[in-house]
């Protein structure tokens, strides 16, 4: 323990070589551009379809990002040390919600092709009315402001924290970041929760789950932790969409490919040894998530069946590339770990 009152002798600290990555940084830039503009086109020409595709690809970027912004704050909370040396690229990607509250705007003004809900006037129908003093458009709105406004301020909070701490070694930034992750907790359940009550659970606002917000929450933990490796009878209406026709299919095998195939794999402590073979089952787990998200949100668009869209392949590449070159712009700016972090040698020292 006397090892945590020392100041790390690392005080340059280890930086991204940005001038390695220009040509990849312009060309995600470029793409970003382009499939952003072939989106606008999207949204002009079909804009029930592509709404739907945008939410998807929103979705699945956005539980990436919340994902490593609760490895961030349960680092914290726990006093954790094996993660000191990886938390910075946690800290970097959960910066992302500044630029996922933009990515957000287009579902606000193309609510009406996704929200069925808001257009159906008061006494309509009974199960819609029973349920307007949550499901409203300015309470939606609201909600939606807020949600973003925590994890930005949060997130960002947790990092300015941390980067000061390279600077001299502070001990008290150690203490202070425990005492937001602390504070961040119950506001994280709450908001990963309700938002996914928002933003997809009420595409059909006539089912419900109480257990919708820790399911998205699961994927959301998985999914990030593999990207770090990579650097009621309401409820049944859900299910039985998503297990007839050719949704069934994706959804045995997300059974598989979610679950059963990953565990059984890093069972074996050889493959978790292994970089190469380690980066192929989290790609994997990556590629499940995307797949989930896929399944929670275009059922609600094509219940008959599995219908792949121009769309769903260019909203993913937009918001994927986007959010690339703003991380690629973002990461040079501070050291690559912690370099002061008094937890930073006991973390070095880990051996698994």
């Amino acid at each position: 323990m006397s090892e945590r009152s020392q100041v790390v002798p690392t005080p340059e600290g280890e930086y991204f070589e940005s001038n390695r990555f220009t040509g990849l940084s312009f060309l995600l830039g470029l793409v970003a551009v382009v499939a952003l503009a072939l989106c606008v086109v999207g949204a002009l020409v079909n804009p029930h379809q592509f709404s739907y595709s945008w939410l998807f690809a929103f979705a699945f970027f956005f539980t990436l990002c919340a994902g490593c912004f609760f490895w961030t704050i349960v680092h914290h909370a726990t006093d954790a040390e094996w993660s000191v040396v990886v938390r910075r690229q946690l800290e970097n990607l959960a910066a992302l919600f500044v630029v996922l509250a933009l990515l957000f705007v287009p579902i606000l003004f193309l609510r009406h092709h996704l929200y069925a809900w808001m257009d159906i006037p008061p006494g309509a129908e009974a199960s819609l009315d029973s349920k307007r003093a949550y499901l409203n458009w300015d309470f939606f709105l609201g909600r939606a402001v807020l949600f973003f406004g925590f994890f930005i301020f949060a997130s960002l909070s947790l990092r300015r924290l941390s980067v000061r701490q390279d600077e001299d070694g502070n001990p008290r930034f150690t203490i202070w970041m425990r005492k937001v992750a602390f504070i961040s907790l119950p506001m994280f359940a709450l908001c990963l929760t309700f938002g996914a009550f928002d933003w997809l659970m009420s595409l059909n606002y006539r089912w419900f789950s109480t257990m919708f917000g820790v399911y998205i929450f699961a994927g959301a933990a998985g999914s990030s932790m593999s990207l770090l490796v990579l650097n009621m009878p309401e409820e049944t209406e859900f299910f039985i969409t998503r297990n007839t026709e050719s949704w069934w299919v994706l959804s045995m095998l997300l059974v598989v490919g979610r679950f059963f195939g990953p565990f059984a794999i890093l069972l074996l402590r050889s493959i978790k040894k292994e970089p190469h073979r380690l980066c192929y089952v989290a790609g994997w787990i990556v590629c499940m998530q995307m797949l989930d998200m896929y399944l929670v949100v275009l059922p609600a668009l094509h219940g008959t069946g599995v219908h792949v869209s121009i769309w769903d392949l260019l909203s993913l590449i937009a918001i994927g590339a986007t959010l690339g070159f703003v991380f690629l712009r973002l990461v040079p700016r501070t050291s690559l770990f912690p370099v002061r972090d008094p937890r930073l040698i006991e973390s070095l020292k880990l051996v698994n």
